[in-house]
């Protein structure tokens, strides 16, 4: 009877160390970023040569969404003068939308963007 040595699986396939398998993930989510970064930039971009002025509810939706994928979440004190309606508008509306992530952010801002240019 013939005696068979066999080697084993992992001297004869190399085994990349986990540092690569770590480093792969990271530039595949970077890519997928780096896409959303440039269509919410194109989305800014259009969202000022829209042909029709969207309304004030609207504007503050995109002026939230545009803080919250630029700068997370509130990071400045409510207004505390109180005939300065506009500033509370914008506080209030960027706090209501506090915990959404910044690519949740630019995604929802692409979205309306888009679909106010339709």
């Amino acid at each position: 009877m013939m005696s068979r040595t066999y080697k084993s699986l992992a001297t004869v396939l190399p085994v990349p160390p986990p540092v690569l398998a770590i480093n792969f993930i990271p530039l595949f989510l970077k890519k997928n970023f780096m896409d959303v970064q440039n269509l919410f930039e194109q989305a800014v971009t259009d969202s000022k040569n829209l042909a029709k002025k969207p309304g004030n509810a609207t504007l503050l939706q995109l002026y939230a969404l545009y803080k919250q994928a630029t700068q997370g979440d509130v990071n400045i004190p409510m207004p505390g003068n109180m005939p300065d309606f506009v500033a509370k508008a914008k506080y209030n509306a960027w706090d209501e939308i506090k915990g959404k992530t910044r690519d949740e952010a630019m995604q929802h801002y692409i979205t309306l963007v888009n679909s106010l240019k339709a």
